[in-house]
């Protein structure tokens, strides 16, 4: 089905995984208000450069259609826009609606992953080096925004992924506006700062969303302008300004800065689940901590983030030891 992923996803498969983008001749929109081609250099694979955006595979800011095509709708400084992404012969087409429609097309080429250096990724591990070979068109997505990767990083705090992605599906389509243009069914732009503000306190438990999590955000929103200043930073220096905000720390702000900033080096420490998966991928050790972690991608400084996805994307995991953990939901308490 398209859109979906497989196999069923996981927060950390969803961070350094890839999105189904079926194949095929992108159909012709009519009437696009903004057109932008672009021919980058390189191979380019549209869903896994893409696919750390998408958060779960009802996620009403995020479309992978049958046609080839990836749908993203989003707040810019100069308003809501929608973006559809499409390849074909070498050649990618960005089209564009709404007030943010020029913003979204100026920096297309650095969503696509044009600020990126892969080549600057060495690999002394066989599995990262064949996982590379394997996923040529693996670049960093840079979206120059940081609202919309920290909100949904805060609701991912310590539960499950199903919990994150329910919460951010129906806080989005009940808050959100309509995505502009002929965007697929059911797409809307994230809740503008004041909106998050707004929200009753009911709302959010309802949403599951305890109040630890709420408070994060609703402190976040209120500097928002502050917090956006960050993408002008360095990604260490906007990791710091953002771990002012009393809630975020270290894993959320890397969370962010991987999306915001295209920082290969913002690896993700106090994780559930990356530091087992990175231990049993380069040492065979499953029970591995963070500075274990660590350690074993030391190798890789400067390139960090782009080491860990590439072990995430070697599918290579240790095996399961106990059942998924139960989903929560204290909407129904």
């Amino acid at each position: 089905m398209a859109g979906r992923f497989a196999p069923r996803p996981t927060r950390t498969t969803v961070r350094g995984g890839h999105v189904a983008v079926p194949p095929g001749v992108p159909r012709q929109a009519a009437a696009p208000a903004r057109v932008r081609r672009w021919v980058p250099e390189g191979p380019l694979d549209l869903g896994l450069v893409l696919g750390p955006l998408r958060r779960g595979p009802a996620d009403p800011t995020f479309r992978a259609t049958p046609d080839g095509s990836v749908w993203r709708a989003t707040r810019t400084p100069a308003g809501p826009g929608t973006l559809r992404v499409s390849a074909c012969g070498g050649e990618v087409r960005g089209e564009a609606w709404g007030p943010g429609a020029d913003w979204l097309l100026e920096r297309l080429p650095e969503l696509l992953g044009a600020a990126d250096d892969p080549s600057a990724f060495a690999p002394r591990h066989r599995l990262l080096a064949l996982t590379r070979h394997r996923r040529p068109g693996l670049r960093l997505t840079r979206t120059g925004l940081v609202l919309e990767s920290l909100i949904p990083s805060i609701l991912e705090q310590k539960v499950t992924t199903d919990e994150a992605y329910r919460a951010w599906r129906l806080l989005v389509r009940k808050y959100g506006d309509p995505a502009p243009g002929p965007a697929p069914g059911r797409m809307y732009v994230m809740p503008a700062p004041r909106t998050w503000a707004l929200i009753p306190s009911w709302e959010w438990h309802r949403a599951g969303v305890d109040n630890k999590r709420a408070s994060t955000i609703l402190r976040a929103v209120r500097v928002a302008a502050r917090l956006e200043e960050a993408v002008g930073m360095e990604p260490a220096a906007a990791q710091a300004r953002l771990q002012v905000v009393p809630g975020i720390g270290p894993w959320t702000s890397a969370e962010v800065v991987q999306r915001s900033h295209g920082a290969p080096d913002a690896v993700t420490v106090g994780d559930l689940h990356l530091p087992g998966i990175v231990g049993w991928a380069l040492a065979g050790d499953r029970s591995a901590d963070d500075s274990v972690m660590l350690r074993l991608l030391e190798p890789y400084a400067g390139q960090r983030h782009r080491a860990a996805r590439l072990i995430l994307l070697s599918g290579r995991v240790p095996p399961r030891r106990a059942p998924r953990m139960a989903r929560g939901d204290i909407g129904r308490l």
